[in-house]
């Protein structure tokens, strides 16, 4: 297990360098970031002037290398816009984001996992033809507009929720729903295909034949083996969910770290900008990474192969 677990390390701190070069290098070559932070009616010594403060003037590498080597001591330089340290700036918005990515990614598995294994356990049933409509609709619906249903049902007609904001736990109530239903729906279908394939397994059917009883056979035998596609792909939408929460949090005025990403966008706020990318890469990574190495525990010929 610690070489498996070495290995797949390695392979993570790879990956993490390989982004933070690609994202680096693709925002300076973009455009002229010193013509973007002047504004359209600069003129050209304004222009120099910029690029020679800002050192857009040195060669990429350079910049990388100084950049590169900041972050890792968690100094990702200072906002253009906010006038603000980077680090302290994603460090009050990236707990609304997180909190709100782990409340959907809880409410996506333990929506999904149970009605996966229901409806594998009673194909073609009614609880199948309900988990297959809702697999749809997840799909089928966009995130902003199920939102903003929400919203006027829930806040605006009856009154029962707030419609923004972050001051109780009730403020992401419905962010939780809209963003856990949008992964519900590959989750419940992968859990079903994994369990109709595991139960019609010989060794399922070895361990009924030894006389044991149907939750021992469900979930110590078959479960263990579906879920194991799930883990990875849950660690995936808990990325995706961290980093592309931006439509959620503009809807219920969550100014978290995916609306933060909206703003440094449009205002061309560089360095915050550099810096979402790379942590939000960091999330998919470690997820990633975390996900291996549960897959391995269940699975021990993961270890092997």
């Amino acid at each position: 297990m610690l070489i498996y677990t070495l290995k797949r390390l390695g392979l993570a701190v790879l990956v993490a360098l390989a982004v933070s070069m690609l994202s680096f290098a693709l925002l300076h070559l973009s455009g002229d970031p010193a013509s973007a932070i002047a504004g359209e009616s600069a003129t050209d010594a304004d222009i120099a002037a910029i690029r020679a403060f800002y050192g857009f003037d040195r060669p990429l590498i350079v910049q990388y290398a100084d950049w590169l080597f900041s972050a890792l001591r968690g100094d990702f330089g200072e906002s253009y816009y906010f006038q603000l340290p980077v680090a302290q700036l994603i460090g009050d918005r990236l707990s609304i984001t997180m909190t709100l990515g782990i409340c959907g990614i809880s409410f996506a598995i333990l929506t999904a996992v149970p009605l996966g294994v229901a409806a594998a356990v009673r194909p073609n049933s009614m609880i199948d033809r309900m988990a297959l409509f809702i697999s749809v609709m997840g799909q089928a619906m966009p995130s902003f507009w199920f939102g903003l249903v929400l919203v006027v049902i829930f806040s605006i007609k009856f009154r029962l929720l707030p419609p923004s904001g972050t001051e109780s736990w009730k403020n992401f109530i419905m962010p939780t729903v809209v963003l856990g239903y949008y992964a519900m729906p590959a989750i419940m279908r992968l859990t079903r295909a994994g369990m109709l394939d595991v139960l019609s397994a010989d060794y399922v059917r070895t361990a009924r034949a030894k006389g044991a009883s149907e939750m021992r056979v469900m979930f110590k035998h078959a479960l263990r083996n579906a879920i194991i596609p799930v883990v990875s792909l849950s660690a995936v939408q808990m990325g995706f969910m961290l980093g592309g929460s931006i439509v959620v949090e503009s809807i219920f005025a969550l100014h978290g770290a995916g609306y933060l990403a909206w703003e440094s966008i449009g205002r061309n706020d560089l360095p915050t900008v550099q810096a979402l990318i790379l942590i939000f890469a960091l999330f998919y990574i470690v997820f990633t990474f975390l996900s291996d190495l549960l897959n391995a525990w269940l699975d021990p010929r993961m270890r092997v192969g």
